[in-house]
């Protein structure tokens, strides 16, 4: 158990450093939509270059910060059941979402979006706006980037989890504030 431990952490210490400094792109998100929006309004003035750096940095975040919202329990679900559950029944349905949903999701977005991925790199492709930013082929590697981020959580949820069940953990939920026995 000891390797599985070591890797739990490596996996939860990438995802947070991900998380934590993709962070920081929500900030310039905010910062170039507000110029846009000066530019327009006040200066009559617009950039399509601009307008797209926020639509790529806003998926950018959304699909690289996904496994540090796993992380620390930040993904959406039903609370009906989950919310009073003992950490054991928490762990086992962590452990069932992971196995039953998460991993086959992740797997099947990367199956499916390989081809799509690699043809828009063969081409290089770019903005089909003539001023915009000529980068879809690299915004659409975070496609991958968000299954393996996600992938590598969910083996991280799913060893916390088997700890629980085990007693060798007090708590399936690897980023809560919780000391953990790991």
């Amino acid at each position: 158990m000891a390797g599985l431990i070591s890797l739990v952490r490596i996996i939860d210490a990438i995802n947070d450093v991900l998380g934590r400094a993709i962070s920081w792109l929500t900030l310039l998100m905010v910062l170039v939509q507000f110029a846009v929006v000066v530019m327009r309004y006040v200066f009559g003035l617009s950039s399509i270059y601009m307008q797209e750096s926020i639509v790529y940095m806003h998926a950018i975040v959304f699909l690289t910060a996904a496994g540090y919202t796993l992380l620390h329990d930040g993904h959406v679900r039903v609370d009906i059941f989950y919310g009073s559950a003992s950490e054991r029944t928490r762990a086992k349905i962590n452990l069932i979402g992971v196995i039953v949903l998460l991993w086959p999701m992740t797997v099947t977005t990367l199956l499916a979006s390989w081809g799509y991925v690699l043809a828009s790199w063969k081409v290089f492709e770019v903005s089909p706006e003539g001023t915009g930013l000529p980068l879809i082929f690299f915004l659409k590697t975070f496609i991958w980037v968000f299954a393996v981020v996600l992938l590598l959580q969910g083996i991280s949820l799913a060893i916390h989890s088997l700890a629980v069940l085990r007693g060798i953990e007090a708590t399936s939920t690897p980023g809560s504030e919780e000391e953990h026995a790991l």
